[in-house]
């Protein structure tokens, strides 16, 4: 994986954060070199899933 790190121009860490699930947010620039270092596109690399609904805090 740090090969990938070093090709994509981001560190282990941050590239470690990505792969896990667990990153918020992903720079376009980010994003476009994966997908040219990995030759795919972004639907290859990312995925949605809704968070669930908080519950209601309206009185019952």
């Amino acid at each position: 994986m740090s090969e990938l790190a070093d090709r994509v121009g981001v560190t282990h860490v941050n590239l470690s954060i990505l792969k896990n699930g667990r990153a918020r947010a992903i720079r376009f620039t980010t994003l476009t070199r994966l997908c040219e270092v990995l030759d795919g596109q972004p639907g290859d690399l990312l995925s949605h899933r809704p968070h669930p609904e908080p519950p209601s805090s309206a009185p019952q």
